[in-house]
């Protein structure tokens, strides 16, 4: 008699206490092996594919596509040690029966392996006979197939079945506008939906229609907003920068700096060949000396004890803008790296940002982040500090300005450096003097080297 195990949705680390069904890999009737992923999930950090710890046929699921879960609720029921479901009643699960123990594994980044097919086979439907795996647990999502819903003209509807999506940022397009993947057929390899699918769509359900009068006074205030969810990684950063405006009286101060010393001294370095170095390594690099001289920016707040503590590392943090959102990827030990060495590892983590395969350990553990808002067009900002650090640094464009230059006013690459702390850390004085210190070495990177 084969034995029907319970796996619940297991604890995913970094205080995660929540994730959200984004496409489920088995279905109710298939066949599983142990350490097989069963489901997609997305947290607020990370999308990753669950493993199950049991081998057997799946016997129900639990939750939809777009639901989200709480840790420990039921995902799937496995019948262990059959290879065909029996067509009678078959055994509730013993308490403390184990799995692989592989369960959790560590997070292994947004998105799964594209490359990787399902590892899934059919065997016969379950059978009317099977009984509920547990009396108080939610309804099964129901096995019977979902009719279509009406196609998005003149996209042709997609038959029915599992939706050929592998690309997260696609399903997340789609979500975000209401556009049914069910409805679609993608035009990548069998059927593959890519995003100009869904553009498609999109492009097709915001052609002009006969105006109408709503059918109700709910219908017209509906029509007068549109409202998004605050979920996923929009309700992580809302919940992490309003807990830091709750927390952390901000200050901010700022100077504008000469960069054309700076902007030479980095084209000098990239012409003698090897790999380049950015503007923002050069930064990060002078950030990191800054915060040698002064210790109490690279600290955090421990309310609990009501203690100061100084961390020995400069974890760096850098915000980074993703179709995703934005997302602050961190350098890990940036003090002891070199401006190429600092390069590569930004180009590596902005990668894997924009690919949405960042895993929840590169987004963790910062101590003072690096804010380069210029890339937007904008000269200055005060932004929110990345809670549970103490400070940011601020970067806007850096553009050609009148400028007074030995005497004389010339035309130079003006930057203006903006620096948010909280004043609990250090007072003005210690924050003007990291900022005078990041200026005059962006003006004169020799005052760099001569600190080294």
């Amino acid at each position: 008699m084969p034995q029907v195990m319970e796996f619940k949705l297991p604890d995913l680390g970094e205080g995660l206490t929540e994730a959200e069904i984004v496409r489920w890999l088995v279905a109710v009737g298939d066949v599983v092996a142990v350490d097989q992923p069963v489901v997609e999930v997305e947290t607020a950090k990370a999308m990753v594919e669950v493993p199950c710890p049991y081998g057997g046929v799946v016997t129900a699921r639990f939750g939809e596509e777009g639901q989200e879960l709480p840790v420990g609720a039921p995902l799937i029921t496995v019948a262990v040690g059959a290879q065909s479901v029996p067509s009678g009643a078959v055994a509730a699960p013993e308490p403390g029966a184990e799995g692989s123990g592989n369960v959790p594994r560590p997070l292994i980044g947004y998105g799964a392996d594209d490359s990787r097919p399902a590892r899934r086979r059919r065997v016969r439907p379950v059978t009317a006979a099977v009984s509920a795996p547990v009396a108080t647990a939610p309804a099964p999502v129901a096995t019977a197939p979902v009719a279509p819903a009406a196609p998005v003209a003149p996209v042709p509807v997609a038959p029915a079945g599992p939706v050929a999506v592998i690309s997260p940022l696609v399903r997340k397009l789609a979500k975000d506008h209401g556009v049914d993947l069910r409805a679609l057929h993608g035009s990548g390899p069998e059927g593959l939906i890519l995003r100009a699918d869904v553009e498609a769509a999109l492009a097709a359900l915001r052609a002009p229609e006969p105006a109408r009068a709503p059918a109700s006074a709910a219908a017209a205030v509906a029509v007068q907003g549109e409202r998004i969810p605050l979920k996923g990684v929009r309700g992580a950063v809302a919940e992490k920068l309003s807990r830091s405006r709750r927390e952390i009286p901000d200050a901010t101060c700022w100077v504008d700096a000469d960069a054309t010393e700076l902007m030479a001294a980095r084209a000098a370095m990239n012409a003698v060949g090897g790999p380049k170095i950015s503007v923002l390594a050069l930064l990060a690099r002078i950030c990191t000396a800054a915060l040698a001289r002064h210790p109490e920016l690279n600290s955090t707040v421990d309310l609990a004890s009501g203690e100061i503590v100084r961390l020995p590392a400069v974890h760096l943090g850098f915000a980074a803008q993703t179709e995703r959102g934005l997302m602050v990827p961190v350098v890990r030990d940036a003090q002891g790296r070199s401006p190429e060495s600092l390069s590569a590892e930004f180009a590596r983590l902005t990668e894997l940002a924009r690919a949405g395969k960042l895993a929840p350990a590169d987004l963790t553990g910062g101590t003072f982040t690096l804010n380069n808002y210029g890339v937007f067009g904008v000269d200055g900002s005060t932004p929110i500090i990345n809670h549970p650090e103490a400070a940011m640094l601020g970067v806007g464009r850096i553009i050609a300005k009148p400028w007074v230059h030995g005497g004389e006013l010339a035309v130079r690459q003006v930057v203006q450096l903006s620096l948010t702390f909280d004043h609990r850390v250090c007072d003005g004085g210690t924050a003007g003097g990291f900022l005078r210190y990041v200026a005059d070495c962006v003006e004169s990177p020799a005052v760099l080297l001569r600190s080294l």
